[in-house]
């Protein structure tokens, strides 16, 4: 069992604005249409739906999850699985997310923790996570105490004054600040050890699918903020024991159909046209009418449907959309081999330091189908990852991986590949440099109109997953309150360092600019 909601004394806490608990007091229910199955779309369907709002939720692909969903495939011998996008961490300081899950199991059960998150260096070093003290500073004064990339001269040397922003993070301030620097040029000001950007590119920059060149140093510092030096929830994560839809989406649409939830996968929006009394929801079958809509689309799908709802917001909300921009290609490739990994190798290696490798998971150390499937054939699956591709050559690239996985996993070199299936995505936002302040937020010029996901902008300290959780939330209470209904709190980690004095210092004269 690991811990639902995280044990940080300093959570932040934003209670849920009050109103009526069901919509069934107000003598009509509203109606909502949610489009988008991701994380963000579920999220803002549980909200409403909770609070007694007709939904209707509409998802373009066959299965629900978005980029944390799964589907059914067939390896060559007729054996039954289940593919996705592959490994995803959910972090303790993930309380928004966790609070989801918890819907259908209340102490997460169905997630089982990863006690490491060794990072391999190019010279063959190993960074580790395990061990470490969980609240700021003492992680990071522990982690480069005994990190073999980062040495104390390397602390000496380290710009205290550029680097405090790292430190006293605040949402939007830090935006505000440092959102017209690239991450990569912002550690290189900051005298940050050349041998140990791999623990900041690897954890944090390449996480977003983005060259460090290319990422925002207020994303960097964020993220370090997030998972770091911002929380006491420590860097250790947990996993689904099983496939995403199994373990996550199902019994949550489970939960949502009892609710009066109406879900339409493999149907896509294709228009909306706002009306006198709401919108006019358009897909290729047919148009059904709604009080409101959240739009939790990936920036491709929300692009499009945007561009094709001519009297839907302001111009300058609509040119805000259509400047949204996708992070470059990926490729998830996925193994199965006659043969087990040495049982030495851990569940999850980051290995962005050697590329066009970014990690090696272990899905039988952790997976129920994948350790079903390794027991009964003697074998084992192993996925690798490669974020920020620079070449559309898919072969050239998929022969570049599996060549990494030969040498930093030798015992894998004669083993013969039973089946294989590769994957090539871009759909994942960028948050390029001064894109903050474009961005659209979780609240839209039309008051029944609500932005969700995981590239939309929310001035709390959240990314990734968690960031795609926390605009549902917000999504769903924004239009509750225009019924009078009562809406959910959202969590997250301190929304300022955690260290006064370094917070003071950030806030005086002298360290100003």
């Amino acid at each position: 069992m690991t811990r639902p909601l995280g044990t940080d004394r300093r959570i932040e806490t934003r209670p849920a604005p009050p109103g009526l608990t069901d919509a069934g007091l107000l003598g009509r229910r509203p109606t909502a249409a949610v489009v988008g199955g991701g994380i963000a779309g579920l999220t803002a369907a549980t909200g409403l739906a909770e609070r007694g709002v007709t939904v209707t939720l509409f998802e373009r692909d066959a299965h629900l999850g978005g980029r944390v969903g799964g589907w059914a495939d067939r390896l060559p011998d007729g054996t039954p699985v289940t593919m996705s996008r592959g490994f995803h961490a959910f972090f303790r300081q993930y309380y928004n997310l966790r609070a989801l899950l918890m819907r259908t199991d209340p102490r997460l059960d169905r997630l089982t923790p990863l006690a490491d998150y060794p990072l391999l260096d190019a010279q063959g070093r190993t960074d580790t996570f395990a061990g470490l003290p969980r609240t700021p500073p003492w992680n990071a004064l522990a982690f480069a105490w005994r990190s073999p990339t980062f040495t104390p001269r390397d602390l000496v040397r380290i710009n205290g004054r550029g680097a405090l922003p790292l430190a006293t993070v605040s949402v939007p301030e830090t935006y505000h600040r440092l959102d017209g620097t690239d991450a990569a040029s912002f550690l290189d000001a900051i005298n940050f050890p050349d041998a140990a950007k791999h623990l900041a590119f690897e954890v944090f920059s390449r996480s977003f699918f983005a060259d460090p060149r290319e990422l925002s140093a207020a994303e960097l510092a964020t993220m370090f903020h997030l998972y770091f030096l911002g929380s006491s929830e420590g860097l250790v994560f947990d996993v689904p024991t099983e496939p995403f839809p199994q373990a996550l989406w199902n019994p949550l649409a489970g939960y949502l159909a009892d609710r009066r939830v109406t879900i339409r996968t493999g149907t896509a929006v294709a228009s909306l046209e706002r009306t006198s009394d709401g919108f006019a929801v358009t897909t290729a079958e047919d148009t059904a009418r709604f009080d409101s809509v959240v739009l939790a689309c990936d920036v491709r799908g929300l692009r499009e449907i945007v561009a094709t709802s001519p009297g839907v917001g302001t111009p300058e909300w609509r040119a805000a959309v259509a400047g949204l921009r996708t992070a470059p290609p990926f490729l998830v490739r996925r193994l199965w081999l006659n043969r087990p990994v040495d049982r030495a190798r851990p569940p999850f290696l980051g290995t962005g330091s050697v590329p066009p490798l970014d990690n090696i998971s272990l899905l039988d150390r952790y997976e129920g189908e994948a350790r079903r499937w390794a027991a009964r054939t003697g074998g084992s699956v192993v996925e690798l990852h490669a974020y920020a591709a620079t070449t559309d050559d898919r072969e050239t690239l998929v022969k570049a991986v599996d060549d990494r996985l030969h040498a930093i996993y030798p015992e894998t070199l004669g083993a013969r590949v039973t089946a294989s299936i590769s994957l090539w995505r871009e759909d994942c936002p960028l948050f390029g440099l001064g894109d903050f302040a474009r961005r659209p937020a979780v609240v839209t010029p039309d008051p029944a109109l609500a932005l969700a996901g995981d590239g939309v902008r929310i001035d709390l300290p959240v990314a990734l997953m968690e960031r795609a959780a926390t605009t549902g939330w917000a999504a769903a209470n924004a239009l509750l309150a225009g019924w009078g209904l009562a809406g959910h709190p959202v969590r997250s980690v301190p929304n300022r360092g955690r260290i006064g004095l370094l917070n003071r210092l950030a806030a005086s004269k002298r360290f100003s600019g």
